[in-house]
């Protein structure tokens, strides 16, 4: 759960290294793993960080700052590592063919995403015969493929945290504008949230938790 102020102890680097390598096995669309993690330590970059994140409490008091980052164009990049970690004598041609071909069939949308328009039209069409993915063909639909499995791989961050003894907070309430300045990072780049993490302070969770009744969220059919 998100816990809003932390004590004055550090996270061991090992701990912090432990913790990122258990979100990078989080699961991904195709194993495109779209997601960047930014461990804010330089203190003129965390004071700024923490800036952006409004100097809220979870911010100013966290023993780290890590922005969660959406990568929408690097997947031809981890398309090219996927077929590499393979001895190329040994490679499933399945495997090979569908990260040199499928891949860019399915994630490249063409200048100003003139073939993603094309593509939507053509599974509009074979949709009424048969199921068919309908996307992604459009920039906000690469946005949202990408942030999909990035807050997959954060949850498993705020877990890992959790499981060596610390706690996290995910915090949509930053200026994101700010934060991508501040990190210098691509325009295909989107700021999910920023995680402040730490040892929870004895008055760093404000409220109760706050669960309403299954049935307005679960449904059987």
């Amino acid at each position: 759960r998100s816990v809003r102020k932390f004590t004055d102890r550090k996270i061991p680097p090992a701990v912090l290294d432990a913790c990122l390598d258990l979100a990078l096995l989080a699961p991904s669309s195709c194993n495109l793993q779209p997601w960047e993690f930014h461990v804010v330590q330089s203190p003129d970059k965390k004071k700024k960080l923490v800036e952006a994140c409004m100097s809220q409490n979870a911010a100013t008091t966290a023993a780290e700052l890590i922005v969660v980052v959406a990568r929408t164009k690097n997947w031809p990049e981890i398309a090219r590592l996927n077929i590499a970690q393979w001895p190329q004598e040994k490679i499933p041609k399945h495997w090979k063919d569908f990260y040199t071909s499928g891949v860019k069939f399915t994630y490249w949308q063409g200048p100003f995403y003139s073939i993603g328009a094309v593509k939507k039209a053509g599974t509009q069409v074979a949709g009424l015969f048969r199921p068919m993915p309908r996307g992604p063909v459009t920039k906000s639909d690469m946005r949202v493929w990408a942030i999909k499995s990035v807050a997959l791989a954060a949850e498993n961050l705020m877990l890992a945290f959790r499981a060596y003894g610390f706690d996290s907070c995910p915090m949509e309430g930053m200026d994101e504008v700010r934060v991508s300045k501040l990190l210098d990072l691509p325009r295909d780049a989107e700021v999910v949230m920023v995680i402040g993490a730490g040892e929870r302070a004895s008055d760093g969770v404000y409220f109760p938790r706050v669960k309403f009744d299954r049935k307005n969220f679960v449904r059987y059919v």
